[in-house]
């Protein structure tokens, strides 16, 4: 009788303590979850794809083009950062860069399509200078910037890889070269 009772207070236990472990993975989740929904809920500037505004200091966006350089300084941007390249269909580099000095703005043009491990440290000095800030970073997707993004979180944030990975694929990373290229970056570093 008494095998019996401490059986069943076993089989109780495991199961209070399987319950509650469960219950720890659905907060879990739900708090990378909410994380990653947190951003700023702001429409973008007209024809700006993936325009995701993060908080106060930064928004992250798809192909920008020159047009939308006086909206982003409206909305109180300092520094734009560019990882298009100026060879990609309608980058229009050299006129985004013409028209974001002409609004007032920075421009920073980092591009690339194969990162490199100099280009990663130049975009970390450039998003955590103060005077750069608030910062808009875009692509042509967001996928770049969701990359960047992910190790910016990590190496200047202390955010855990998991929540940066949330974060940077809701921003809009997709390409697993770039997740693999950010993971050993941020395994070596």
């Amino acid at each position: 009788m008494v095998q019996s009772a401490i059986m069943q207070q076993s089989r109780i236990s495991l199961a209070s303590t399987a319950a509650f472990a469960a219950l720890l993975l659905v907060l879990a989740g739900a708090a990378v979850t909410v994380q990653a929904q947190d951003f700023v809920q702001e429409e973008g500037p007209e024809g700006v794809p993936n325009y995701t505004r993060v908080d106060a200091t930064v928004a992250c966006a798809g192909a920008t083009g020159p047009e939308a350089m006086p909206e982003i300084q409206r909305r109180g941007f300092r520094t734009v950062i560019n990882f298009r390249t100026a060879g990609e269909r309608n980058a229009r580099v050299v006129e985004s860069q013409a028209a974001a000095e002409e609004a007032g703005l920075n421009y920073v043009h980092l591009p690339f399509r194969e990162p490199t491990t100099e280009l990663v440290e130049q975009f970390l000095d450039t998003v955590a200078e103060p005077a750069n800030q608030p910062v808009y970073i875009h692509c042509g997707s967001a996928n770049r910037v969701g990359f960047m993004w992910l190790i910016k979180r990590v190496k200047q944030d202390g955010y855990s890889l998991a929540d940066a990975t949330t974060e940077a694929e809701a921003i809009g990373l997709r390409s697993d070269a770039l997740r693999a290229f950010a993971l050993d970056y941020l395994g070596s570093n």
